[in-house]
């Protein structure tokens, strides 16, 4: 014990006025265990505000730990903290709101240098060396374990694990590999021991900055009235419609910006709030939009194909100048039923010559509802919009998207920087759920925070899954994925659209054999910088074809170990 604790800076100097510092740091240096570390005066700065931790506390396993210390005798009286010490008793600033206030600076300036939350558990504490601390002490907002006296002092470890696990802020353990991450950020290293791989946030960086041009499209487009962007998985469609909608909206145009799913069109209201300027008048789900305007509510897929669009259409010849919309915008516009768009462009100004641009990639039909008609581009709904052609993909790692190159047609071109292996883990497909399972706490282990990974099945739903859609709405559910606070447990089907860091493509079977390929094609193109294949490779080929199995066979296999 204590000998091996990893200590930043490894000696570090304390002086005149540091004693209670220095008492502190060799109890927790003797105490904590060999795989801890131990870093003093840790500087961080909180907007123009500076703040310093003592001494802070990285148990992997367990949590982080923000000690803020006080030598001489401290007391409190009225709410008041005081300090006596060689230069008599003067009033202090409450140590424990420096210690609350130190460990929120550090939280925030970690989680801007790692590109996402810190979800590992994390406790404030106040170390006071030479005070006596009664046990049934206590004020508001600070419980008598966040406080280690002369007497704790002496051994303070497993006090420090209690205070971490009952009182520290968080959803999990520390895992060891994000110990290392955040070590490199303390030390200050510089391209030590580089393992030569790209960093993850700088990759997605890039990915950021390569879709932003493609904002040229749209200036290029500008004069055209009916316009169908399509492209592949990746291509920036979702962003695309997005900055249309922006660029309409500053027209002072009335823009209905559409969708199919209600993940995708939760994301796509969370990202139109943000606009200082113009909103559309509404941005969401189709049908949300048509009970929005009092049609009457139903059930059964013959409502929604044929019903509802029937009284939505007879619905928009009677409104008003101010109700009707300028401009459409819809995203992912393969999944919409042909009397849909009818019935939408009964709502326009002008029918016949209204605003519609419709973003869409024909090779990602997935729901097969209607027989591929919004994807046929020769008579279907979009059959006389101008076609633009989106070839590049952006969104994906270039390993990423060689695995679903060939769901994506021949001009599909992968634009992004080379990425980290792909990898295969190979299994039963009755065992895929379980192998997942593993796969989560291993990249967990190494370092990944659970907000950047999703778990995707292809048949029946993860056990998590099912019971968040069991046990609430399914627009919490969904509120629960954009929040990015923990590890979402979704389908292939409804992640349409959307993205994550990692995703877990776990292929436990598919309910429709016709509808598996472009099943997988969702699933393999959702992942932005690791993308880990779960399955058994003869069904991953009858679903896939010999392409995806040629694609697989370059990838790492993996057997996750935590």
């Amino acid at each position: 014990m204590g000998a091996a604790v990893r200590c930043i800076p490894e000696k570090p100097e304390f002086g005149d006025g540091q004693s209670a510092e220095r008492v502190a740091w060799e109890a927790l240096r003797r105490s904590l265990p060999d795989d801890c570390v131990l870093a003093h005066s840790v500087q961080v700065r909180d907007g123009r505000a500076e703040h310093e931790i003592d001494l802070l506390v990285l148990w992997p396993g367990v949590g982080v730990a923000a000690i803020e210390v006080k030598g001489g005798k401290v007391g409190v009286e009225n709410g008041q903290w005081y300090q006596s010490d060689r230069v008599g008793r003067h009033k202090i600033q409450s140590p424990v709101a420096q210690s609350q206030n130190s460990q929120h600076a550090f939280k925030t300036w970690l989680e801007g240098r790692l590109g996402s939350k810190l979800s590992s558990r994390f406790a404030y504490l106040v170390s006071l060396p030479y005070t006596d601390v009664p046990r049934d002490w206590e004020m508001a907002g600070c419980p008598r374990s966040l406080i280690l006296d002369q007497t704790d002092m002496k051994s303070p470890a497993d006090l420090i694990r209690h205070a971490i696990e009952n009182e520290g802020g968080g959803a999990c353990a520390l895992a060891p590999a994000f110990v290392e991450r955040i070590c490199r950020h303390l030390s200050g290293d510089l391209n030590k021991d580089s393992d030569g791989l790209p960093d993850p946030q700088e990759a997605e960086d890039a990915q950021d900055h390569l879709t932003e041009r493609q904002a040229v499209l749209l200036q290029a487009t500008r004069s055209l009235r009916r316009v169908r962007f399509t492209g592949g998985a990746g291509s920036g469609k979702t962003w695309l419609a997005l900055e249309k909608s922006r660029l309409l909206c500053r027209q002072g145009k009335r823009v209905g910006l559409f969708c199919y799913n209600k993940g995708l069109g939760q994301y796509l209201q969370r990202q139109v709030s943000g606009w200082r300027q113009n909103q559309p008048v509404f941005t969401g789900e189709f049908h949300e939009y048509v009970r929005g305007l009092g049609v009457e509510d139903g059930s059964g897929q013959d409502y929604f194909d044929v019903e509802m669009p029937r009284m939505l259409k007879e619905l928009g010849a009677g409104l008003g100048p101010h109700e009707r919309l300028d401009a459409v915008v819809i995203d992912e516009a393969q999944d919409f039923a042909p009397l849909w768009w009818e019935a939408l462009l009964a709502c326009t100004t002008d029918p016949g010559n209204s605003e519609v641009y419709a973003f869409m990639d024909d090779r990602q039909d997935v729901y097969k509802r209607w027989g591929g008609t919004t994807a046929d581009l020769t008579s279907g709904p979009t059959a006389t919009f101008v076609p633009i052609h989106i070839d590049e993909n952006l969104r994906n790692t270039r390993k990423i998207a060689e695995t679903f190159k060939s769901f994506a047609g021949e001009h599909f071109t992968p634009r992004g920087g080379t990425g980290l292996p792909v990898r295969r883990v190979e299994c039963l497909t009755d065992d895929a759920l379980g192998a997942a399972d593993g796969c989560i706490d291993a990249l967990m282990d190494e370092g990944w925070a659970n907000s950047q990974i999703a778990l995707l099945t292809t048949k029946s739903r993860h056990p998590v899954h099912q019971e968040r859609f069991d046990n609430g709405s399914i627009a919490e559910y969904w509120l629960d994925f954009h929040a990015n606070n923990d590890v979402f447990y979704g389908h292939v089907l409804g992640f349409k659209g959307l993205e994550r860091s990692v995703v877990v493509l776990c292929v436990n079977g598919f309910k429709d054999p016709e509808r598996a390929a472009e099943q997988l094609y969702v699933g393999l193109s959702r992942a932005r910088s690791l993308l880990v294949v779960v399955g058994e490779s003869a069904l991953l080929e009858e679903a896939g074809g010999r392409e995806l199995k040629l694609a697989l066979s370059k990838a790492e296999a993996w057997v996750p170990s935590t």
